[in-house]
């Protein structure tokens, strides 16, 4: 009971954590649009996460991965990109998987070997081949008409997708890679085909594939400059933000009410939570799914008794205190020294102050308009600020740490 095998909470991008809060809006997006739309030949853009570290963004799409491989789709690894790899050598790794998966590797239909062979190719050299100057298409074509083949494949088996994740997106610093990447992703949710309906008559369908990219809001830049227009057009952005501490509350009713159910001696017992407990664990995370796993994991891990009470919670924090402040002052090295300032300028006002007028005093403007667009980039780029009358933040986190002891208890 209360041991490291049983803790149901997991800090961290790499897990799907047991205790699962909020993000309800993107996992009914997936659910009620993205799937049956795509199932039914719809048109629907791919779709881009972002946010600052600790939001939950590459968690929330191995949540929907994993319920689309439950429903038995076609799904990729999370394809995590490091800084100065080459990302189209590792994503025609994973739609080579897709195709393996799709049973196209067995076909003896000559245009689909071809297309293997090719994406064999760009898994072997990536965008090398294009610096070469090889015969033949260039990378993304290759990946593009691979990813077709795979969309064909997956219409005939009926009621399944085949779904690409790619996470870290951000890291993808090389112009060509990126624009052959985007295009190439890009190309494929925009394709149709022609497929028989009952009557005899033939209509266009686009194929059943989805695409999620993940990554720090910085990506929007980049993604906007390089591919304007076209890149709005077939992906819908969306940058997340705290998780309500409704939501966070809802995740702990069950600890609450009924008790987590764990292993005892072959048989089972319980681990419930005092209400103050959850109520404590909801306050110290301030929103952050991050915060929110580490508090609980501490809180299990302060005793071993069938009951987690508000001090052990509290106990259990000011063990993690020193990663919860690494981790908010990882978001804040990583601003640009403006959006730095703008921050502690607004965080020194008293709340019903924030103002871009006073704001931009405190930064030593003279003109108020020169706070605007770093303003602006908090809010609709990063998701830090929101500018309401007055200003306010929506990273409670990062203000709790500028305006308060946060997080020491």
């Amino acid at each position: 009971m209360r041991d490291a095998l049983d803790n149901p909470f997991s800090p961290g991008s790499d897990t799907i954590p047991e205790v699962w809060a909020g993000r309800t809006e993107q996992l009914s997006d997936w659910r009620d649009v993205v799937r049956p739309r795509r199932l039914a030949g719809l048109a629907e853009r791919g779709r881009t996460i972002l946010g600052e570290p600790g939001l939950g963004k590459s968690t929330l799409v191995r949540r929907i991965a994993q319920e689309a491989s439950r429903a038995g789709d076609w799904v990729t690894p999370q394809l995590r990109i490091p800084a100065g790899s080459d990302p189209l050598k590792l994503v025609a790794d994973a739609v080579l998987k897709l195709a393996d998966a799709a049973g196209l590797a067995a076909s003896r239909e000559k245009r689909i070997g071809d297309a293997i062979s090719r994406v064999q190719a760009v898994a072997a050299s990536g965008i090398s081949l294009t610096l070469r100057g090889v015969d033949g298409p260039e990378p993304y074509s290759a990946l593009t008409e691979l990813l077709i083949e795979v969309g064909v494949a997956a219409v005939s088996r009926g009621q399944v997708m085949a779904l690409i994740h790619i996470d870290e997106i951000q890291n993808i610093t090389d112009e060509k890679a990126l624009s052959q990447l985007l295009i190439a992703l890009g190309d494929a949710l925009t394709h149709e085909i022609e497929v028989n309906v009952p009557g005899g008559a033939r209509v266009s369908r686009s194929l059943p594939i989805a695409v999620y990219l993940t990554g720090l809001p910085d990506f929007e830049d980049m993604a906007g400059a390089r591919k304007g227009a076209t890149f709005a057009r077939r992906f819908k952005t969306t940058t997340l933000s705290a998780i309500d501490d409704e939501d966070l509350a809802e995740a702990l009713q069950e600890f609450v009410l009924e008790g987590w159910e764990v292993p005892d001696g072959g048989g089972t017992t319980h681990v419930r939570m005092d209400p103050d407990a959850a109520a404590a664990i909801v306050d110290l995370c301030r929103g952050e799914p991050f915060l929110f796993q580490l508090a609980g994991e501490q809180a299990w891990y302060a005793g071993t008794s069938q009951t987690i009470s508000a001090d052990q919670v509290r106990q259990g924090w000011r063990g993690a205190q020193r990663e919860a402040t690494a981790h908010v002052e990882r978001i804040l090295e990583r601003l640009p020294a403006r959006e730095r300032q703008l921050l502690q300028a607004m965080a020194e006002l008293p709340a019903a102050e924030r103002t871009l007028t006073r704001i931009a005093e405190a930064m030593g403007f003279k003109k108020v308009t020169d706070a605007g667009p770093t303003a602006q980039r908090l809010d609709t780029v990063r998701g830090i600020i929101d500018r309401g009358k007055p200003y306010s933040f929506r990273h409670r986190a990062v203000e709790a740490y500028l305006t308060s002891d946060w997080p020491n208890v």
